[in-house]
């Protein structure tokens, strides 16, 4: 198990041991314009997200045994040819980059929040009526915004799930699930989302996206839990849910509830990273580990660490707790970060990269941001590219002082922000406890939708809509 883990953190990195100053002078640079990246770059990520489509579907088995191989292969498929063409030390540089800075803190973080959230059993007698759903979603939505996304979705989906086992249409609340607790429900405050987080770092007031975002995100709640109560009623009436779970009348309590403290150290940890500034830091290949971000995940780990050690086994058993569905997202989501390095550089070149013209569209020929367009070009890019450097390129675009993005140009930092967030409950690869969820809910024996059969079915026809009306309401 120890290698296992361990693995989580190597898998897609194989040259991070060769992470050391040998080389000095000038950052190795990837240049994102179209005259030195071209949009061919982009394949080995489409690959990934084809293969986490389709794969599943056509080969079941073979996905389930391989997909760390499929991954590493994809990642590959750009790190060999990247060498050639870009030279070893740029290649190198990014991937550290990513890396260290990205991919490591991105899975230290969901793994202290995976291994706390599941020492934390909710127990008695749970009944999945739609009353009840609406609320575990309503309270999972509003605490989103204070102990993050990624938190809220770890904390509550298994009770959630247990909640619903005896109810035989469940896919429903697990998507309206990601909806409203891994996506919209972190509109509120930087601690609900990392691109608002990144925002806040950029001088953004911490209670900005609290008033600016708390009308068009009170309609998109709304809207959405009004849908869910009507769809979960609908399947309710057509099951005979027993109105006790396992014929028990047990009265509601909790267990490991001490993991709860915890996750108020992890959340401490991360507001720790973002206003303690040291000016401290270690240089590996140009890359500077800021002390303040080496000691938040440290203590991620050791808050880790104790939760394993402290919380009894009989209370994970309970939970069906398993270490598969971190290792699943560690090892697609070191593939996803390495290929996406290309499409990240091409949307950071702006007006000069292959994607140009998405860039371009946000403003008119005199200048003039076009709020619904940064809407959309955030949102939709931020659905399956990674939504923090998405909403730092279009907040780049639209001038880059954050006092005057939230004043005279409060409108277009509001499309932003909500583009980012919102947004990236469209697809699986949206935001980060999107798959987690997933991934827990499969191991639960939920036959969750495919990554299309997601799009398609789920998010296209319920949130798109909405979408629109937040356009023509709010921009």
């Amino acid at each position: 198990m120890k290698h296992k883990v361990l693995s989580i953190f190597l898998i897609g990195f194989p040259m991070l041991a060769l992470a050391s100053d040998i080389a000095h002078g000038a950052i190795p640079h990837l240049d994102g314009s179209l005259e030195n990246l071209s949009i061919y770059w982009i394949i080995p990520f489409v690959g990934i997200l084809l293969s986490i489509a389709a794969f599943p579907l056509v080969a079941p088995q073979f996905w389930h045994h391989n997909y760390g191989k499929i991954s590493l292969f994809w990642a590959l498929s750009l790190i060999l040819p990247f060498i050639s063409i870009q030279g070893f030390d740029v290649v190198l540089y990014e991937i550290l980059h990513v890396g260290f800075l990205e991919y490591i803190p991105f899975i230290i973080l969901l793994l202290a929040l995976f291994t706390i959230s599941g020492g934390v059993q909710l127990t008695g007698s749970l009944v999945g009526s739609p009353k009840l759903n609406t609320l575990i979603l309503l309270i999972g939505t509003v605490l989103a915004s204070w102990m993050g996304t990624t938190g809220a979705a770890m904390l509550l989906i298994r009770p959630l799930i247990r909640a619903n086992i005896n109810r035989k249409n469940k896919v429903h609340i697990i998507v309206f699930f990601i909806f409203l607790v891994a996506n919209i429900g972190g509109s509120l405050t930087p601690l609900g989302d990392p691109p608002l987080f990144l925002g806040f770092l950029k001088g953004v007031d911490f209670f900005w996206t609290t008033s600016a975002l708390l009308v068009p995100m009170t309609f998109m709640v709304v809207s959405l839990l009004i849908i869910f109560y009507g769809v979960d009623t609908f399947y309710y009436g057509k099951e005979l849910v027993p109105e006790k779970q396992n014929g028990s009348s047990e009265k509601l309590g909790l267990k490991g509830s001490f993991n709860l403290f915890l996750l108020l150290g992890v959340i401490g940890g991360v507001l720790l990273s973002g206003f303690w500034k040291p000016h401290v830091y270690i240089e590996i290949f140009h890359v500077h580990l800021e002390l303040q971000n080496l000691v938040r995940d440290g203590l991620l780990l050791g808050l880790t660490f104790a939760s394993w050690k402290m919380t009894p086994q009989t209370i994970r058993d309970a939970n069906e707790y398993t270490w598969f569905p971190i290792v699943e997202v560690a090892k697609l989501f070191a593939a996803i970060f390495v290929t996406i390095i290309p499409a990240i550089a091409i949307l950071k070149a702006g007006a000069n990269g292959a994607l140009g013209s998405v860039v371009s569209s946000v403003s008119t020929d005199s200048g003039e941001p076009i709020n619904y367009m940064y809407f959309w070009a955030t949102g939709i890019l931020s659905s399956f590219l990674d939504n923090a450097p998405t909403y730092l390129v279009f907040f780049n675009t639209a001038g880059g002082d954050p006092n005057l993005l939230m004043g005279e140009m409060s409108n277009t930092l509001l499309a932003i922000s909500a583009g980012a967030v919102f947004m990236g409950a469209n697809s699986y690869i949206g935001n980060a406890p999107n798959f987690m969820v997933k991934s827990i809910s499969e191991s639960s024996g939920i036959e969750m939708p495919s990554f299309f059969g997601y799009l398609i079915k789920w998010s296209i026809p319920i949130l798109f809509p909405l979408f629109i009306l937040v356009t023509y309401l709010f921009f």
